[in-house]
């Protein structure tokens, strides 16, 4: 896993909005007196979110006065784990999974189609700022791969010509419908359900 480092330039303000506080809030009343600091991940995840999907230095100071807590534990929290975003990756992030399922599945057509649309390299900004890719191991959705994730929502069952009219939509600033680009709710089985026919109606 490679080493994820904080981007070079670094605002030098952070604190929450107002709507940011409120969840912020709401989040911390549900721990004990005392355990505040269990909501670390969730105040990261309110920060990113309001920061244009990534997190500041300085975004991670006021968490850790947030929450009464050291600030080189939630740096540790913020470092650790994946779905935080140490530097720009802009409006829109566009994770594709390779996994062997997605990669079975035609994976690297998905990403012929990044590297078209946006750029060649990965977790580089295109010219406008507001939007990158990269390359992610599993996102849980290998029954309906290959699929990526741009923000918080799955598109699934895709193919390279698929991702192309997806990112194009992004790029004009428009918001493509998430979900099986061949129709399917949920997990479900392409033409009806196989097995447990007897169930089907309990």
């Amino acid at each position: 896993m490679s080493l994820k480092r904080p981007a070079k330039n670094q605002p030098d303000k952070f604190e929450f909005n107002s709507s940011s506080l409120a969840a912020a809030n709401e989040i911390v009343s549900r721990y004990p007196k005392g355990k505040q600091q269990s909501a670390v991940m969730a105040l990261l995840y309110i920060a990113q979110r309001q920061n244009n999907n990534w997190i500041p230095l300085v975004a991670m100071k006021y968490i850790a006065k947030f929450l009464d807590m050291p600030y080189i534990k939630v740096y540790e929290v913020a470092t650790f784990y994946s779905m935080y975003n140490l530097s720009p990756v802009g409006k829109y992030f566009i994770q594709v999974c390779t996994t062997t399922p997605c990669m079975i599945r035609g994976a690297n057509k998905l990403v012929e189609a990044c590297k078209e649309k946006i750029s060649e390299n990965e977790s580089e900004l295109t010219s406008e700022k507001n939007c990158s890719w990269m390359e992610v191991e599993c996102l849980g959705a290998c029954v309906n791969a290959p699929m990526m994730q741009i923000n918080d929502d799955y598109f699934e069952d895709l193919d390279k010509e698929k991702t192309l009219k997806i990112l194009d939509k992004i790029l004009k600033g428009e918001s493509p419908k998430p979900g099986s680009y061949r129709g399917r709710t949920n997990n479900e089985p392409e033409n009806n359900r196989k097995t447990l026919l007897e169930i089907k109606n309990a």
